[in-house]
């Protein structure tokens, strides 16, 4: 095989499809020994929670297929992960991370599986994320679940993946698939992205279906390609985006989707673009205030306008607003899955919460359930408390944020860093490091789209540029990181280092 699966993009790996030099079956198999090397042994990454025991018979029938009629797309015999959050309608479970649900087969695919089974795409297997998307306990660790342990940061071990999403963006960081499937609810795409230099996309929420996910809350809950490069993540777009007749919050989708993300792709997007600096987003860590004081640079050097300050949000990361949202729809979202799944060992939250009681030894070695018991409290998302607060949230971030900035400064987009700082350590016992800077927040508050882009590192440890704007700016938005990412290159492989300056000589040695 004359292509390297590990670093290569969708075009180049169908480029050896279509010159005969790589298949879709040794595709499949080259990853699934990446697996076994660095995910399950080695580095022990833990970003995949479950193989596909039918992924090489599905790559070896496309490849019949592609002798016999040709190639669907680009995403044939590309070999995918999806977040173990997307119901697959086949051998594998859907556990949110949760030993709770380990046997829940489900009855049919998430929409954006199906999709990517009708696109071509080899569903390699799922993975690892944080235990029901970071939403069981007040001082979770990002990364870890009961079923599937702690996902690791490949450019440095002891780091944070950071995001319920992690197992996705270390998996395509790491070489262990072409792209992967994410979803996010405030950060779960783009914060695991940018901490693991890959391309993460939040879209707006109504553009790709939530149909067969396991949600937090339904307003801003959405699915989202990751990826190597931009270029990837349009493509993955292009199959995903669609309207879904089971997601009515996708019925305008099709009218906003373009006929290819691609055509966004331009080297030249950003000369002429007015991008405003959100400035409250900075200040948390001078590692990674100088990384995105440099991207600026180089954004004004590829033509860009920048708008230097301009403020987007007030709201805070996961502030008392947005957890009131949470708790609200957690209770919802759970509920009306696992009473639409008869495989499932619990039926309810209620039944959730005992099962973690009974098994607690197990299921909460480090941190407890506090999330998971607040939302059991909680009436239904109708309830003129929880509309009151949905108004809120929306005024603040759209109302008077993202859509008086933009209109104010007449702006095409902002920017920021995705996340305050670099990756922290890892801590179960205390949980996460987050501070306050970042991004993620108003445009997932909004249900706005928001990019982020590898834009270089503090110590080795990757720092992403995010862009966002307005609803159904998707095209726009690809074109701008397309630009920066080209122009710049800031992209590097992980090197798997154990712990930070592990690749430095010590003092005293030779």
């Amino acid at each position: 095989m004359s292509i390297d699966l590990a670093t290569c993009s969708i075009t180049e790996l169908q480029a050896a499809f279509a010159q005969g030099t790589c298949t879709a079956l040794a595709a499949c198999r080259a990853c699934l020994e990446r697996i076994a090397a660095l995910d399950a042994a080695g580095p022990t990454l833990r970003a995949v929670i479950e193989i596909n025991p039918d992924a090489e018979a599905i790559a070896a029938a496309l490849d019949r297929e592609r002798q016999e009629s040709g190639p669907r797309g680009p995403l044939h015999g590309v070999p995918v992960l999806v977040k173990d959050s997307l119901d697959t309608a086949d051998r594998m479970m859907t556990t949110a991370g949760s030993l709770a649900l380990v046997g829940n087969i489900a009855p049919r695919d998430a929409a954006v599986v199906a999709r990517l089974r009708q696109a071509g795409a080899v569903l390699l297997g799922k993975t690892n994320m944080s235990e029901w998307g970071y939403m069981r306990s007040t001082r979770a660790c990002s990364g870890w679940s009961s079923r599937g342990g702690q996902v690791r940061n490949p450019y440095v071990l002891d780091r944070s993946p950071l995001g319920s999403s992690s197992g996705s963006a270390v998996a395509v960081a790491a070489g262990l698939c072409t792209a992967a499937i994410g979803a996010e609810v405030d950060g779960s795409i783009v914060r695991p992205a940018s901490s693991n230099a890959v391309v993460g996309l939040k879209p707006t929420v109504g553009l790709i279906s939530r149909a067969g996910g396991i949600g937090v809350a339904e307003p801003q809950d959405t699915a989202g390609p990751m990826a190597r490069s931009v270029a990837d993540v349009a493509l993955l777009l292009n199959a995903l985006a669609s309207r879904d007749p089971n997601d009515p919050a996708t019925d305008a989708a099709d009218e906003h989707r373009p006929p290819d993300y691609g055509a966004f792709l331009d080297p030249a997007a950003l000369q002429g673009a007015r991008l405003g600096v959100a400035r409250e987003c900075f200040g948390q860590h001078e590692g990674t205030d100088a990384v995105i004081e440099q991207a600026i640079a180089q954004l004004r050097d590829l033509g860009a306008e920048i708008i230097d300050p301009v403020r987007a949000s007030a709201l805070p990361f996961f502030g008392e607003l947005e957890l009131e949202l949470f708790l609200y729809g957690l209770k919802d979202s759970l509920n009306r899955y696992l009473h639409s799944h008869p495989l499932a060992p619990v039926r309810s939250l209620e039944e959730l919460i005992r099962f973690n009681r009974d098994h607690a030894a197990e299921v909460m070695p480090f941190f407890q359930q506090e999330f998971l018991e607040q939302a059991q409290t909680k009436g239904d998302p109708g309830d003129t408390a929880c509309r009151q607060v949905m108004a809120e949230l929306r005024r603040l971030s759209r109302t008077d944020g993202i859509d008086r900035a933009l209109r104010e400064h007449r702006l095409d987009a902002l920017i920021a860093p995705t996340e305050g700082s670099p990756p922290f350590v890892i801590d179960p016992l205390v949980g996460d490091h987050i501070l306050p800077g970042g991004c993620s927040t108003p445009p997932a508050v909004a249900g706005y789209p928001h990019i982020s882009v590898p834009a270089g590192f503090v110590h080795g440890l990757p720092v992403g540029l995010s862009f966002f704007a307005g609803s159904w700016q998707e095209g726009k938005l690809l074109g701008y990181a397309f630009a920066f990412e080209q122009a710049t290159r800031h992209r590097q492989p992980p090197r798997f280092l154990p712990t930070l300056g592990a690749d430095r000589p010590q003092r005293g040695s030779l």
